[in-house]
């Protein structure tokens, strides 16, 4: 069984081409991880209010810290990572890493000393 026939945009039908932009190897995850300091009320504010705003970015939290967003490749990741830049709190570190959907799947993890099955990543048609 072959790839999918891609939409071709601008015909508004089927290609015959195969649907490579549904590639493993472009589709990413997007990982947020941040210390944010919480010292003040005001520092408490910016915290949460950052942790909002990547939950209504559509990021899932993977450990208290560190969020997890899926994009359709490069130029969704430079999207995100321009909003990520525009709603930075006054102070803090964070950090943005991407990973292949290939590279995701790979990822080993353990819980309460055992090791856990890996993340089942999401269905390609669910993104559209």
């Amino acid at each position: 069984m072959g790839q999918p026939a891609a939409l071709h945009p601008r015909r508004g039908g089927v290609s015959a081409e195969p649907a490579s932009y549904l590639s493993g190897y472009r589709l990413m995850w997007i990982f947020v991880m941040f210390d944010l300091p919480v010292g003040t009320k005001k520092q408490s504010r910016e915290a949460t209010k950052f942790r909002e705003f990547l939950l209504d970015e559509g990021f899932e939290m993977s450990q208290f810290s560190v969020y997890a967003r899926f994009c359709n490749g490069q130029d969704s990741f430079q999207a995100h990572l321009k909003r990520i830049e525009r709603n930075l709190p006054e102070k803090g570190e964070i950090h943005v890493l991407t990973f292949t959907d290939r590279q995701y799947e790979n990822i080993v993890r353990f819980s309460s000393q055992r090791r856990k099955r890996p993340r089942k990543n999401p269905d390609q048609l669910a993104m559209f």
